[in-house]
């Protein structure tokens, strides 16, 4: 992956905040695969960065990172009581019409980080909404109250909605022949997927500055999923 300019990637910036659009495939920690992460990154821009908390690798959107200890706290707190509103996009498999649709199932990871629905994992809940249907996918809005691993990929496997390029929890990856009626591939070429990873973004994040005012951030689309909902939409 090529060297990442986080200034770049800043949506907002206080004394006490960044919130950044995180790039796919760039992990938040140290991945001792990967020459560059975000905590590293952060750092570099202001010594005492603490992430308040993860995003997978391949999810793209709003990150929030503490300047100061205080400001670290102050949102740790947050997360604990729930008051941290986070909405995700996902573009899902099927025509599903979700109204405020709530999934509260308690998930349980085993140690190779895969979850499932099981009693005797612990709550997760999470809130969907469609915010447009295509010929055959969803654009679904995705509001987790908790904060479990995979727990919106998860959540919609169990509606039968698994999202596009899941292939972990049942998803298929997405090609653009699917779509279009008349798709000539090149001779010899192999077809790739729309988006290569899950189809899954954190849109928004809304939490309470240290000055009592809250701060929401939206984050734009990364290309990818541009593309992948303009491919959807034109070919609707």
């Amino acid at each position: 992956m090529k060297k990442v300019d986080f200034d770049n990637l800043i949506l907002f910036e206080n004394a006490d905040y960044l919130v950044i659009n995180k790039p796919p495939y760039l992990s938040s920690l140290d991945d001792r695969h990967e020459a560059q992460n975000i905590l590293d990154l952060a750092k570099a821009h202001t010594a005492d960065a603490q992430l308040c908390h993860r995003l997978d690798k391949e999810t793209s959107g709003c990150l929030v990172i503490a300047k100061n200890p205080e400001a670290y706290r102050h949102l740790a707190m947050q997360f604990e009581s729930r008051k941290v509103e986070k909405v995700y996009h996902a573009v899902v498999e099927g025509i599903k019409e979700f109204s405020n649709e709530l999934v509260d199932r308690n998930l349980l990871a085993n140690n190779k980080g895969i979850a499932k629905v099981s009693k005797e994992g612990k709550p997760a809940q999470t809130i969907f909404n469609t915010l447009k249907t295509y010929y055959a996918h969803t654009l679904v809005e995705c509001k987790p109250i908790t904060g479990r691993l995979h727990q919106i990929r998860v959540h919609l496997a169990y509606l039968k909605s698994p999202i596009c390029g899941d292939t972990l929890y049942g998803g298929n990856p997405l090609y653009l022949s699917s779509l279009k009626r008349r798709f000539n591939l090149k001779k010899d070429t192999e077809e790739l997927p729309i988006m290569q990873r899950v189809s899954l973004h954190a849109y928004s994040i809304t939490f309470e500055g240290l000055d009592g005012n809250p701060i929401k951030v939206e984050a734009p689309y990364p290309k990818d999923f541009q593309v992948l909902v303009q491919q959807l939409e034109k070919n609707a």
